[in-house]
């Protein structure tokens, strides 16, 4: 599979991914040996992830002018518990999600959705770097905040719906009032 073609389904649920990348018939075929797989490989490497450049500052900013926090992940628990930890995100956060709040995963709104619901929210605010991201959100009425640290250039996450698009975490910061978030 051309690296392009996975690339381009980055930010997508794990349970939509194999569909989108490979078709109808590997998903039938091979789709759940594909996730096991995944997840045992991902294991060998997770350690490698790092946080991504200002989003414990960003997370900082937020809770100190007062916004209820929700990680909105379809990571495995035992990922999620990795990155919480390696943000040290557990002290900041009201809430997060997991995979095992779902049935569907993005671009579905399921996410959004429970996400609201662990800190009963009819009103939120999403800020995303994918194309899914965007496309979760806007089924779910909440607005999305786009940041480009995902590989997708400003006007697909703009035509995916996102209200505002960002070069940096740290840029989303220092532009705050200028957004749903700051209003």
């Amino acid at each position: 599979m051309p690296m392009w073609r996975i690339h381009r389904h980055i930010g997508m649920g794990g349970d939509n991914l194999v569909r989108a990348v490979a078709g109808d018939e590997v998903e039938t075929r091979l789709g759940d040996d594909v996730r096991a797989a995944e997840k045992e490989i991902y294991a060998e490497l997770i350690h490698e992830v790092e946080p991504m450049e200002g989003a414990r500052d960003l997370l900082e900013f937020l809770r100190g002018r007062g916004h209820k926090i929700v990680l909105a992940s379809s990571a495995k628990q035992e990922e999620l518990d990795h990155y919480l930890d390696m943000l040290e995100a557990r002290g900041i956060a009201d809430a997060w999600t997991s995979s095992a709040d779902v049935e569907t995963t993005k671009p579905a709104p399921d996410l959004v959705v429970a996400a609201m619901k662990k800190v009963d929210a009819d009103g939120a605010v999403m800020v995303g770097d994918s194309t899914f991201d965007c496309e979760a959100a806007g089924r779910a009425r909440v607005p999305t905040i786009g940041v480009l640290t995902g590989g997708f250039s400003e006007s697909e996450l703009r035509e995916a719906g996102a209200v505002a698009v960002f070069e940096s975490l740290a840029e989303l910061k220092s532009n705050l009032d200028e957004t749903p978030l700051g209003r």
